[in-house]
């Protein structure tokens, strides 16, 4: 949902007290004293009320397979990927987890332990659950290599133009990415199915600039943006986010180029050699807008660590 957010350039800010929505789900936002929850319907409303649309330039036939691939990826592959976080990666996955005070690790250990149950049996509860470890990584492997056969060579799943199931993809593939070291998912996308991490580390850079992970053994990045992204803090949660200051006029667009970042570098896979980006304090003062309208995004942890996956909610309002 926050990679929603920053890709059709919608100011948020980020709350974490993991209240529900009135129907018991997340995510759910409030816009003006209205509650929406569930993230396809989130994204309608946002289209009606502020007339974003990240599909505009999509035809009939290519809103029918993001549709497609957005309901494989949120009903099947998100769950092979749960199974393998919460429940095969439990101990790397409870490392993660970011708790305080004199009984944090136990804490922890009692936080994870509980998580593996709800998943485990809601998984069950679904289908997919009742089938053997080995038969569910299988259905991963299908899923993700679905996913690399149909990016190709391209920027992006539809196209050379971001587009809504971007958020969905991405959101996922981030878990094998970043959050899931040493295991099945993350050796099959750092490995045979390059292009994927590719696409990850592209949208990462180009919606995610502040955010910067340290990784020795990314083959895809060149020795001086692995030294660049040491200069940089972790993500950091800012009151209030918006990419640009101002909106496209015409249709809300994206301010970037189709090619390029907001630092101007280039996103082709071959120019993933980027220089450094602007100074940190720049890139703080960046998401400092002056704001007409907010978008407050509360996100609570589930079923995955992961930052831009966490199962969220965000509150909208209307600043005077």
């Amino acid at each position: 949902m926050e990679t929603y957010l920053r890709m059709a350039d919608l100011p948020y800010q980020n709350y974490f007290d993991g209240k529900l929505s009135p129907q018991g789900k997340m995510p759910w936002i409030e816009y003006n004293h209205k509650k929406v929850s569930g993230t396809e319907f989130i994204i309608d409303f946002l289209e009606e009320k502020l007339g974003v649309n990240l599909n505009k330039h999509l035809g009939p036939h290519e809103r029918a397979v993001s549709r497609a691939v957005t309901k494989m990826v949120e009903e099947h592959l998100y769950w092979t990927l749960a199974y393998c976080q919460w429940v095969e990666n439990l101990h790397e996955t409870q490392k993660m987890v970011s708790l305080f005070g004199p009984f944090s690790d136990l804490l922890k250990w009692i936080f994870c332990h509980l998580t593996k149950g709800i998943v485990k049996r809601e998984m069950y509860g679904h289908g997919i659950g009742r089938f053997s470890e080995e038969e569910m990584y299988t259905l991963m492997e299908k899923d993700m290599r679905t996913l690399a056969g149909l990016l190709g060579d391209k920027k992006y799943i539809m196209g050379s133009t971001i587009s809504t199931v971007d958020a969905t993809v991405f959101g996922h593939l981030a878990q094998a990415m970043w959050t899931l070291p040493g295991t099945r998912p993350e050796r099959l996308i750092k490995g045979e199915l390059i292009n994927l991490a590719m696409y990850c580390e592209r949208i990462r850079r180009k919606f995610w600039p502040e955010w910067h992970h340290d990784d020795d053994n990314t083959l895809y990045e060149s020795e001086e943006s692995s030294e660049a992204s040491k200069t940089y803090s972790p993500l950091q949660d800012f009151s209030f986010y918006s990419r640009t200051e101002t909106f496209d006029e015409e249709g809300n667009s994206i301010s970037q180029t189709p090619d390029t970042d907001y630092t101007g570098h280039s996103l082709f896979d071959s120019d993933v050699d980027m220089d450094e980006y602007r100074d940190h304090e720049q890139c703080q003062e960046e998401v400092y807008t002056a704001l007409e309208e907010t978008i407050v995004l509360d996100s609570a942890v589930t079923y995955c660590s992961d930052y831009f996956n966490r199962i969220s909610f965000c509150v909208i309002v209307q600043v005077d």
